[in-house]
């Protein structure tokens, strides 16, 4: 009792999370809690044998295999573009085949690097098969122009804009896009992002929520790779094949993310 009573000891975290019990501040609501309460929320360090267990364990980010059964080497010839997750200095070094590139940066917000985009984002429409290739004109039109400036031209307005109308312009027996985001409003448009008007496309999403000038830009002129739009048309979310209904927020995602945001330390 005299851990509980005594102010005067040594500030230990143990004595933190005592005193906010005591103190009514700590809230245990859903499944996960837990990880934000006891983890997340006072910044534990997350150590890397940790992230090594999730790399080899089935089901660690949402149904579906282990990560290393595709990615256990920086050969690209036996692991899937050259991406090596079996070891800490593989998973900083990411993927070695051409374009080589890392799969985040050490100390930055995990969620919006490749590794963080493929646990967290559904590919886009809404449920399309893993095996369609991002690579056929529709695909490549958005992309080069976005690469060519994003620009409100004739060509937009002929080739590009009605794509985003168009059952199954990116995948066989998809919805269009404009199904789901057809307005700066939601409901009845998710994420109030508006795909129907290049003025709503430039704009992006959660305009509303998070005002006009702080909406989430959904293109970025001259960068298809940076921008979300592109990104969310072709690139699949792991572990290959994962349910979109799959929670996104999964608790060893946010703590592999964490650990990315705590500098992504080997030891």
């Amino acid at each position: 009792m005299l851990a509980l009573a005594d102010t005067t000891l040594p500030t230990t975290l143990n004595h933190k999370w005592l005193q906010d019990l005591r103190d009514g501040k700590v809230k245990l609501e859903g499944d996960h809690a837990a990880v934000g309460a006891l983890i997340l929320g006072r910044d534990i360090p997350i150590p890397y044998d940790y992230v090594a267990t999730l790399m080899r364990t089935p089901n660690a980010f949402g149904q579906g295999p282990a990560c290393i059964v595709c990615h256990s080497s920086g050969n690209p010839a036996h692991s899937y573009r050259g991406l090596n997750l079996s070891t800490c200095e593989g998973i900083r070094a990411g993927s070695r085949e051409a374009p080589s590139r890392p799969i985040f940066q050490p100390g930055e917000k995990g969620s919006k690097h490749i590794l963080g985009r493929r646990l967290r984002n559904n590919r886009m429409p809404l449920g399309v098969s893993f095996s369609i290739s991002g690579d056929n004109p529709a695909y490549a039109t958005v992309r080069r122009w976005i690469a060519d400036g994003a620009v409100n031209s004739a060509h937009f307005r002929k080739n590009v804009l009605p794509l985003f109308a168009r059952d199954g312009a990116f995948a066989p027996d998809t919805p269009a896009c404009t199904t789901c985001h057809m307005s700066n409003q939601e409901p009845p448009s998710f994420h109030e992002l508006d795909l129907s008007t290049y003025e709503g496309i430039m704009l992006g999403a959660d305009s509303v929520a998070k005002g006009v000038n702080n909406a989430t830009k959904i293109v970025i002129p001259g960068n298809p790779d940076a921008s979300s739009l592109f990104q969310h048309l072709v690139e699949d979310r792991m572990p290959p094949g994962i349910s979109p209904t799959e929670d996104r927020d999964h608790p060893n995602t946010r703590i592999l993310l964490r650990w990315i945001e705590q500098g992504a330390r080997c030891n």
